[in-house]
């Protein structure tokens, strides 16, 4: 019978063939040091290069230290994450990124802060990060969002620890977008923090463009927040009164002073009330085509091969 699994590793893979050997061996490292029983689930998320052939080395290395899963398509980090949670068989989960930017030697400082607040997740969070300027205001404004629209702590970061009580309660969540960290704060507030170093990358680009961080900005406060629709309200209201004070006073003009309105004014006011119903209607059909996604129920990943 084998040994029970104390640490489990689940690492999103997205072309990140030259990283993924070295990242294993110092994940490895760790471990063997520590003499704690480990597992590595590499979840590759469809990439363009040759990850999948380096994870079958691996797997043909290391059998009984590592899982390879293949998804069909490219799903995204925290999706890719998520799935690597159903397969991890060990009592504490890490998750940690494929591009060596969090040296794996950083995973002694995620045990170490448990082990002294046995909290139920444990964040690395990085004093000075190695991004480029563009990247760090978009991580910068994912944080902001959170603190402000979630009242969470926004000092989170893909590089974690948590229970497996804690990940087995997130695994029911089936819609198509999952955001890991609004789910899992949602289960608990019970978060330690330890600084952690982040290198400059070493191999290739970042797979977040800016556009694809403003995507998942735009999914995260669509998919977990009221905000938008709370901005109609308020924001309706606002212009309400506005309009009904600045029709009051022409509508005064007219009646006392006999002053013409004038084709300006009218114009002005059609446009702005029209755009101002159009972009509600437009965030209207956002969350109605997100809702009509959800009620598919069309699942977070779909798993085309496992090793």
């Amino acid at each position: 019978m084998a040994d029970p699994v104390k640490y489990s590793v689940v690492v999103p893979v997205f072309n990140s063939e030259p990283s993924l050997e070295e990242l294993f061996t110092g994940i490895k490292s760790v471990f063997d040091k520590a003499e704690y029983s480990f597992e590595v689930i590499f979840v590759e998320d469809n990439s363009k290069d040759n990850s999948w052939e380096v994870l079958t080395r691996l797997k043909q290395q290391y059998p009984d230290h590592v899982t390879a899963i293949r998804l069909s398509r490219n799903f995204g980090q925290h999706n890719a994450t998520f799935c690597g949670f159903r397969f991890a068989k060990g009592d504490l989960i890490i998750t940690i990124d494929d591009d060596l930017q969090t040296p794996p030697s950083e995973i002694t400082k995620l045990i170490t802060e448990y082990e002294s607040s046995n909290a139920d997740l444990v964040y690395g969070y990085y004093g000075h990060k190695n991004h480029s300027r563009m990247r760090n205001l978009g991580s910068r404004s994912l944080k902001t969002s959170a603190r402000v629209f979630h009242n969470s702590p926004g000092e989170g970061s893909s590089f974690r620890l948590l229970t497996s009580e804690l990940a087995g309660k997130i695994l029911h969540h089936e819609q198509n977008f999952i955001f890991l960290d609004e789910v899992l704060l949602w289960y608990t507030d019970d978060l330690a923090f330890t600084e952690v170093q982040h290198l400059p990358r070493k191999y290739d680009q970042s797979g977040y463009s800016i556009t694809r961080l403003f995507k998942l900005f735009a999914n995260l406060v669509l998919y977990y927040t009221m905000v938008p629709l709370k901005l109609l309200v308020y924001g309706g209201f606002i212009i309400s009164l506005v309009t009904f004070v600045f029709g009051s006073y022409f509508i005064i003009k007219k009646m006392v002073f006999n002053v013409p309105l004038g084709y300006t004014s009218l114009i002005v006011t059609i446009l702005f009330s029209t755009s101002i119903i159009l972009f509600s209607l437009g965030v209207l059909g956002e969350y109605l085509s997100r809702i009509y996604q959800v009620q598919n129920r069309k699942p977070p990943y779909s798993i085309k091969k496992i090793l």
